[in-house]
């Protein structure tokens, strides 16, 4: 989000930053929307202390026995009084109005993000890894999986409609191994916290990384308490009578784990991760990966999430992106990055790394990870903020990345390491996790 005296002072770079994601100029109408804002504060202001000087006079003017002035001064006090709750809401709509438009602006794009309208204009940095030559036509995961009979749409179709899936036996561990593997290199190689948060989250958090309201369809909500009947006034309620957010990715409540909050820069950069489920209603992606994993509503990601100072987060950026490098190195997954263009980042980005893994059976490369700096864009939403030595406050930096996603992660490595004869053998660096089993071969 952006702070208004910002664009005021630096309207011309706003207007291009957003040129470059392919959107029109707003800053007239945004500093528009901020002298109204100013009109109204200041009308308020102006009215209080009119009020606190007219209660002065009608004081004097009795005390001089001028009884006309006093009561004209209190006609006066009285007509303010009767104007104040419209003054009051005037301001309250100028400030919201102005909020509203800023926090669905997208955030500016760092100079070295490629220029570009879509996913065919983004920069590939580094290919690594060769892809496999089958003596084979390569299977896609879903029939892989559902010729093992460890892989069921079906069900989950009957349990919760379309874009869900059943694992079942290895295939279930393999997920589990994936994630466990994953948290004990990032927690014990790469430094970052484990931490278990909730998945469910209020508005405020999924607004201060940006979920809201700009797309606000694109979430799970959940309404807690009882939804018909009289309640039981005698019985204690399991949770609060609210609304909350299915979390989309841990980057919700990780990041917002500093919101409202002022850190020592001493404690920075401070590294997070987590494995959840993850939650998403996929509104925008009708028709697109209807069969198989790739894009489901439920699915498990590891998360990583760090806090930095202004002048770490570059860096930082980096770093993180070769972390979640390290995980497809790991598994001899064969993968790509590349940079995203300003028409493809996301909406709280400055500058997005995409990892994209080779999947034999789709013939393609697909995205695994995404690894995102945002400066302070998400920060001054939460109000985060960290002290250095002189004392003064500022707002801190923040990223996340996916590290990497587990359910893709296992679509690759059944593709990848798929064999004629319908089985598939385990990446060496998950055979502790899997008990020692080399080879998927049923139930």
């Amino acid at each position: 989000m952006y702070d208004i005296k910002w664009i005021r002072e630096n309207a011309e770079v706003f207007d291009t930053g957003r040129k470059r994601r392919g959107l029109e100029p707003v800053s007239a109408r945004l500093l528009a929307l901020d002298d109204a804002r100013r009109a109204a504060i200041a009308g308020l202001q102006q009215a209080q202390e009119r009020r606190n000087a007219a209660s002065k006079e009608i004081g004097a003017a009795m005390k001089a026995g001028d009884s006309a002035k006093a009561e004209a001064l209190k006609a006066e006090v009285a007509q303010i009084k009767e104007n104040w709750p419209s003054l009051e809401e005037a301001e309250r709509y100028a400030i919201a109005e102005l909020e509203n438009a800023l926090s669905s602006i997208p955030n500016t794009p760092l100079d070295a993000v490629p220029d570009g309208k879509d996913e065919h204009d983004n920069v590939e940095a580094l290919k690594w890894g060769e892809p496999r030559i089958f003596d084979f036509t390569p299977r896609e995961h879903f029939e892989i999986g559902e010729g093992l009979g460890l892989m069921d749409f079906e069900v989950a179709a009957k349990l919760s409609g379309a874009r869900f899936v059943v694992n079942k036996g290895a295939l279930a561990r393999l997920e589990r191994a994936l994630a466990q593997f994953m948290l004990d290199l990032h927690t014990g190689e790469h430094g970052y916290m484990e931490v278990a948060p909730p998945l469910l989250v209020r508005d405020d958090a999924m607004f201060g990384t940006a979920q809201l309201p700009k797309f606000r369809e694109d979430q799970f909500s959940v309404t807690a308490g009882r939804q018909s009947g009289q309640p039981d006034p005698t019985a204690e309620p399991l949770m609060p009578a609210a609304d909350y957010w299915l979390i989309p990715t841990a980057e919700v409540p990780l990041t917002n784990l500093v919101r409202e909050s002022i850190l020592d820069e001493s404690q920075l950069p401070l590294r997070m991760t987590a494995g959840t489920y993850c939650f998403r209603a996929e509104a925008g992606a009708a028709g697109k990966d209807t069969r198989g994993m790739i894009r489901q509503h439920q699915f498990y990601k590891v998360e990583l999430v760090s806090v930095t100072t202004p002048e770490q987060s570059l860096e930082e950026h980096e770093r993180m992106t070769g972390c979640a490098e390290k995980v497809l190195r790991a598994l001899a997954l064969p993968y790509r990055k590349v940079t995203l263009c300003t028409g493809d980042m996301g909406f709280a980005s400055q500058k997005t790394y995409d990892l994209e893994v080779w999947l034999p059976g789709q013939g393609k490369y697909r995205e695994i990870s995404s690894c995102s700096v945002c400066g302070d864009f998400q920060a001054r939403r939460m109000n985060a903020r960290s002290r250095g030595p002189d004392g003064k406050p500022r707002f801190v930096h923040t990223l996340n990345g996916s590290g990497v996603a587990v359910g893709r992660a296992m679509v690759a490595v059944l593709e990848n390491y798929q064999e004629a004869d319908g089985s598939v053998s385990v990446p060496a660096v998950l055979r502790p996790y899997m008990g020692g089993l080399t080879r998927i071969s049923g139930k």
